[in-house]
């Protein structure tokens, strides 16, 4: 048996190894976090695998734009949005990508948004032929196909609401995306909300289905936006850093717009996917450079978005007391932040 001093020392050491793991775990987006060699900040920076939630992580890594900024990622996949916000709260992320469905977690003051990467026009409120519905206001008594909690339930939300129906108005079946396919195209419900590119796969079952209602109908007063997002701390602990990132985004977004199809190849490449599997992802989705989108963050038009959002999240049951996009989305910083910003 281990004398009890040699085992102090065994347990004091393994206590000292774990502190400067987790010093070097946690240093990312400190002014600490230079590199000895290069004096590069480390970022950790989450991203979701599919094209939009990974293009401009993409795009900045093969174009060299965080080098210029004096920046070393540390990329992160995640699965979903809200994973992220949860990994920007314990500290273990950075930075992180959310669609539109998880922009309630922004608004109720759990992440801070620096940057609109590009607005989804994908999504639809479809109903099946012969089932009556031609417009909004004939989906009541309807049965409807939704994925809850997705920009698929937030189109559905609209379309009830512009036409001054309730949720109880309607017979909402709630299932994950891939069944409300399977459900839609065998006819076991009258309309579903959903989204391109999964409409085409229901497209080959019943090539008729008639579009009730989708994103564009309410666009420029309301749009999907997917945003970048970083910890609230950090964006008021170290603004300059929150600065540089958001440069890097808006040179990435300005690359991507000018060079669409391309960007395609570029976040398959990083994806380690097919070099077409990603062919057309451009389709549904609208790219504003950074020079309009400064203009739009100025004028309101942006911060209008997202209240709306809020609106919306809030007859859904997701934000009972939604804030003012002015406290969350960060617009006179990424107004200011110079494209792959050193400064």
């Amino acid at each position: 048996m281990k004398s009890l001093p040699a085992v102090r020392r065994r347990t004091a050491g393994l206590l000292l190894a774990l502190a400067l793991l987790s010093t070097t775990a946690t240093a990312c987006g400190d002014d600490s976090s230079d590199d000895a060699a290069g004096g590069s900040q480390k970022v950790k920076f989450g991203y979701i695998a599919d094209y939009s939630g990974s293009v401009a992580l993409a795009v900045a890594q093969k174009q060299g734009l965080w080098k210029k900024a004096g920046l070393t990622p540390d990329l992160r996949v995640f699965t979903n949005g809200p994973l992220q916000v949860t990994a920007l709260g314990t500290g273990s992320l950075d930075f992180g990508y959310l669609g539109p469905g998880a922009l309630w977690l922004p608004a109720s003051g759990r992440a801070s948004i620096v940057s609109v990467n590009m607005l989804g026009l994908a999504d639809r409120v479809i109903a099946r032929p012969g089932s009556g519905i031609e417009k909004p206001a004939d989906l009541k008594g309807k049965k409807i196909a939704v994925a809850e909690g997705t920009s698929g339930d937030m189109i559905l939300n609209l379309a009830l609401n512009e036409a001054g129906l309730k949720p109880d108005d309607v017979t909402k079946v709630a299932m994950d995306a891939s069944t409300v396919v399977t459900a839609f195209s065998s006819g076991q419900v009258d309309a579903a909300a959903t989204w391109y590119p999964l409409i085409d796969t229901m497209k080959k079952k019943v090539p008729d289905l008639k579009e009730i209602s989708e994103t564009q109908d309410y666009y420029p007063k309301l749009t999907f936006p997917n945003v970048f997002v970083t910890q609230p701390k950090l964006a008021s602990g170290n603004p300059e850093l929150v600065k540089k990132v958001t440069g890097v985004l808006k040179e990435a977004g300005d690359w991507i717009a000018a060079h669409p199809e391309e960007s395609e190849t570029v976040a398959a490449d990083f994806l380690k996917l097919p070099a077409g599997q990603l062919k057309g992802s451009t389709e549904y989705v609208k790219i504003l450079p950074s020079a309009e989108l400064t203009k739009l963050t100025q004028d309101g038009t942006v911060d209008g978005w997202f209240d709306e959002l809020a609106g919306v999240f809030n007859r859904m049951g997701k934000l009972p007391e939604p804030g003012k996009a002015s406290d969350y989305y960060l617009g006179d910083l990424y107004a200011a932040a110079g494209k792959a910003d050193r400064s």
